[in-house]
């Protein structure tokens, strides 16, 4: 039951008068960088702490620990922010954050820079859900464009930068410092927000969906595990990923029933009798899958195909990026400024699939100037369906659901991203072992089942050089194929929007 006052709506309740200051918002915008940059920043420092810990072959949890219990907690932070209030939500994530982040600077063993990961990782799931929710709550939707705009910008600089920033940190101080540097950025974070925001916040008597939280919480994992696993760690048709995707669908089934049935569910139904928050829940997933397939394999073709290093290769994906920030920070400026909203899913639908057509003309002989600038055409289109979709999520959910509805647009787009790269990692895998067994004959082809580095084909006979070099183009269109598949049925689904007025102050 809702506590607030007989005849005060949510809005006049929650809602200030006026607008929050700059430094607020910058506040807001610290908390998505750390959970953004800490997903990325531990990469390069991963040699250094295993030579330094050992336990090599734990390598990978360090990353995997970090990214599953994120995505476990990103729904659970979204509706506890519903309930109790979405500033003190976000600086207690915050707060949990930072006790990982120094926790894991002073981890001793493998197992424990694991364990703290997995802490560090739940205070991250709800940056990412807090900081939007406070800002669906601040701002009204017109005025929340701008700051989402520039979470566009953060995002991609985030991703690029994190290696960047990860490599300075080991290399000039010690790799703990990786950690370590969280907790001032943090610590301002928490001040500005906790003394900066206002809010006449109400708290919702009423008990947690525990059952809901397990549910999906068990659905998360075994999807996540089945993304990171399936065609690496084990095949597609192999128990192991049979029986995740089993777990998956009866998980989600259950959770389905019990949402149907609880007094305030972890995921409410009620949001998607809205058909605009359910078009842009389906923007969501399908641009997180495009943009996330298209980071992780251009890279590939860049280092194998056109003999990069991988800091050539980053910058050579500038334009994706920079075409994603560009697009979504044009049209917060005019969404800001009263303009209409629902042509910029449409034209982002036909740039991204051109976009991801035109990277079928890479070729082993083409130029890397060429390459770079073909990206570019893919990275505006995928920013003209993001920024939509956290607006329409926005504008379509009561401000008593706007963390659950935050929630789950990140969820989504993070599962999104995980299943796209998973299936087209192993369309990419599947093409590049066709071509060059094709070409060399079955020893040939054993080559893609080891861990060929672009420096350990630079030793390989040139007939060998070739041959790989053909399969990784072949495994990139086919990557580009399915990713154009997935910005097509973007642009389908984007003429389900309905132009509906932005809610004012």
């Amino acid at each position: 039951m809702d506590t607030r006052a007989a005849g005060t709506t949510a809005d006049e309740a929650a809602r200030p008068a006026a607008p929050p200051s700059r430094l607020v918002i910058l506040g807001l915008l610290l908390g998505i960088v750390l959970g953004t940059l800490d997903g990325t920043v531990v990469g390069t420092a991963l040699p250094t702490i295993v030579g330094d810990l050992g336990g090599l072959d734990h390598l990978s949890w360090v990353l995997t620990a970090y990214l599953l219990t994120t995505a476990v907690s990103t729904p659970v932070w979204g509706k506890l922010g519903d309930l109790y209030g979405h500033k003190g939500s976000y600086l207690t994530s915050i707060t949990v954050f930072l006790a990982g982040s120094v926790l894991c600077g002073l981890a001793q063993d493998m197992g424990q820079l694991i364990a703290f990961r997995a802490l560090q990782g739940i205070g991250a799931g709800g940056l990412f859900v807090g900081a939007l929710s406070l800002i669906g709550t601040l701002l009204t939707p017109a005025e929340a464009g701008r700051a989402q705009s520039l979470i566009g910008v953060l995002l991609p600089a985030a991703m690029i930068g994190g290696p960047l920033v990860g490599g300075f940190l080991t290399d000039q101080l010690d790799w703990r410092w990786v950690f370590y540097v969280n907790v001032p950025v943090g610590a301002v974070a928490l001040a500005l927000i906790g003394y900066g925001v206002r809010l006449r916040a109400t708290r919702v008597k009423a008990p947690i969906d525990l059952a809901g939280a397990g549910l999906l919480t068990g659905a998360i994992l075994a999807l996540t595990l089945l993304a990171s696993w399936a065609g690496t760690t084990y095949t597609w048709t192999s128990p192991q990923i049979i029986g995740l995707a089993l777990v998956c669908v009866v998980a989600l089934a259950a959770f389905v029933r019990v949402e149907r049935r609880a007094a305030e569910p972890m995921i409410p139904p009620r949001l998607f009798r809205d058909r605009n928050f359910t078009v842009a829940q389906v923007l969501s997933f399908v641009t997180g899958a495009a943009m996330l397939a298209a980071a992780s394999y251009l890279p590939q073709y860049l280092q194998f195909a056109r003999n990069m290093s991988s800091t050539e290769s980053g910058l050579l994906l500038l334009p994706l990026m920079l075409g994603m920030m560009g697009a979504q920070l044009v049209i917060g400026r005019r969404i800001a400024g009263g303009g209409r909203y629902r042509a910029y899913p449409i034209a982002g639908g036909v740039l991204a699939t051109a976009g991801a057509l035109s990277l079928l003309a890479l070729g082993t002989a083409t130029t890397a100037p060429v390459a770079s600038g073909l990206t570019l055409l893919l990275g505006m289109g995928i920013g003209c369906l993001m920024q939509p979709a956290m607006l329409l999520t926005m504008n379509s959910a009561e401000l008593r659901d706007m963390g659950a509805a935050s929630g789950t647009q990140t969820l989504l787009r993070t599962i999104g991203g995980s299943l796209g790269v998973a299936v087209l990692g192993s369309v990419y895998t599947g093409r590049l072992t066709a071509a060059v067994t094709d070409r060399l004959g079955a020893e040939g082809g054993r080559l893609t089942e080891g861990e060929l580095t672009p420096g350990l084909l630079r030793d390989l006979p040139e007939p060998v050089r070739e041959a790989f070099r053909t399969g990784v183009v072949d495994g990139l269109h086919g990557v580009a194929l399915g990713t154009a598949v997935l910005c097509a049925v973007a642009f389908a689904v984007a003429w389900l929007v309905r132009e509906v007025p932005l809610r004012g102050r």
